[in-house]
């Protein structure tokens, strides 16, 4: 899921904030913008972890440009954090679905040329909350 961070610039004294608006009081700063971003990682990470030990859902992302429009984002540099929420949504349980032989080849060749995808579970699984994310 593509989190937005809104970032604040710093300066020789001060670190660069990050605020992640769809995950309420998830903040992080950095000496610099790269350590901002890499940090804010880190900070939604844990934020996620917190939310799965209480059992809480996994926040959905927003859209950068819902955010920028709030008055209170006013001159922040924006970005997005690509986080693989699937490991704090519950334990995996095992399905039996049906699918056409073509559309199962498909995703085998996808998943083969693309590793990140892992296996035919985790490409369906994102892009199940793709379509879930946008609904």
């Amino acid at each position: 899921m593509l989190y937005p961070i809104a970032i604040l610039p710093g300066d020789d004294q001060h670190a660069w904030g990050v605020e992640v608006p769809d995950i309420p009081g998830c903040f992080s700063a950095g000496d610099d913008l790269d350590d901002a971003m890499t940090m804010a990682r880190e900070a939604i990470e844990g934020h996620l972890e917190i939310l799965a030990e209480e059992g809480a859902s996994v926040p959905v992302a927003s859209k950068v440009t819902e955010h920028a429009a709030n008055p209170a984002y006013a001159g922040c540099t924006w970005a997005v954090i690509d986080i693989d929420v699937t490991k704090y949504m519950g334990k995996a349980e095992k399905l039996n679905i049906t699918l056409p032989g073509y559309l199962i080849k498909r995703i085998d060749e996808f998943v083969k040329a693309h590793p990140e995808q892992k296996s035919r579970s985790g490409f369906l699984a994102k892009a199940a909350l793709r379509v879930l994310e946008s609904a």
